[in-house]
């Protein structure tokens, strides 16, 4: 007797980002990418900005991620709630930073209630929404103020995790100044990290041993002392409680022979301790096709692993790669929480 498949998740929701940016245009494309195969998701933003960037491809209003399922294949669907002002391409108006804000609430809303399999966030304009009294960091830390009080089984995040090709990397320290983030690493920040890394690769990722890297903060990770002692005093002492706890994570190794092709084999995640460590190899081997993920969380959200482009918006030139991948990602980690239910 086979075991039966697991149950389909509903379709995912997209907030459109800053409708200035590239994501109406990307979020077009990745619909006539997907349509015949999926995974399905629907738009919550603006149904006009989305009918003028598509052109002669059929843009359609419904009410909810179910109505948009039936209707996937032949329109791209919309959950409208209408921008303040008509966008211009490449210019951000705060008079419209509300809607954007509004977008991310009601996707994640439908996530939390199981309507959607997940959120997944086109780029916002951190600027125009910090002129807008925007009090989050970003959207990570937002999503996770508006999904900290839903249940969750695992140790709680948010942390960042950026996937490409076979490599997924971590950050213990986010958005600082380099000199300020050196500062903010501790035993406590990389447990932490760990053990929320650790879990999501088991139930998100479907790893069954996980297995964690963990980066050195110095050239050569310290060099026994020589060249820093925070290796000595902080990140192998947070490696061995990792492992006491029955986490398999390296003492700290070298980040500069971390992520060759064969380093790659040896894990399933790095542990990188700043922003760049993490991000650089994962641009440089799949530049266009990164996904951000946020691990830790009671939903699924990812999200593509660039900014607004308002430098492309209006062009027609943008690529949907990433955003593509990150709807994939998000269809795969929620199908998997659907099977571990």
């Amino acid at each position: 007797m086979t075991a039966e498949a697991p149950a389909r998740p509903p379709p995912l929701a997209l907030s459109l980002g800053d409708p200035a940016g590239i994501g109406p245009e990307i979020a077009v494309k990745a619909w006539r990418a997907l349509r015949g195969t999926g995974p399905a998701f629907v738009v919550v933003g603006d149904h006009a900005v989305l009918a003028r960037e598509a052109g002669a491809s059929p843009v359609r209003k419904v009410a909810s991620p179910a109505e948009a399922a039936a209707m996937f294949a032949d329109a791209l669907p919309v959950i409208d709630m209408p921008a303040a002002t008509p966008p211009t391409p490449g210019r951000p108006a705060p008079e419209n930073a509300a809607a954007v804000v509004r977008w991310i609430e009601a996707g994640a809303a439908l996530a939390r209630s199981g309507e959607a399999g997940g959120l997944v966030t086109c780029p916002i304009a951190k600027a125009a929404l910090y002129e807008a009294g925007f009090r989050y960091p970003g959207h990570t830390e937002f999503v996770a103020a508006l999904t900290e009080d839903a249940p969750y089984a695992g140790p709680r995040g948010p942390v960042m995790m950026l996937a490409a090709a076979d490599l997924r990397t971590v950050l213990v320290t986010i958005h600082l100044p380099l000199a300020e983030a050196i500062g903010r690493i501790d035993v406590e920040a990389i447990v932490r990290v760990g053990r929320v890394t650790a879990y999501a690769l088991a139930h998100d990722f479907g790893v069954e041993r996980p297995r964690l890297a963990l980066a050195g903060l110095n050239p050569h990770a310290g060099e026994g002392g020589a060249l820093g002692r925070e290796e000595i005093e902080i990140v192998a002492p947070a490696a061995a409680r990792l492992r006491a706890e029955g986490i398999d994570c390296t003492d700290p190794r070298p980040a500069d022979t971390l992520f060759h092709p064969d380093a790659r084999k040896g894990y399933d995640a790095a542990i990188c301790l700043y922003h760049d460590q993490a991000l650089i190899p994962v641009k440089t081997i799949d530049f266009w096709g990164g996904v951000n993920v946020s691990l830790g969380l009671p939903i699924v959200r990812t999200s593509p692993d660039h900014g607004t482009g308002f430098d492309l918006a209006g062009r027609g030139v943008a690529r949907a790669d990433s955003l593509i991948a990150a709807i994939r990602t998000a269809h795969e980690m929620a199908t998997r929480r659907r099977a571990g239910r």
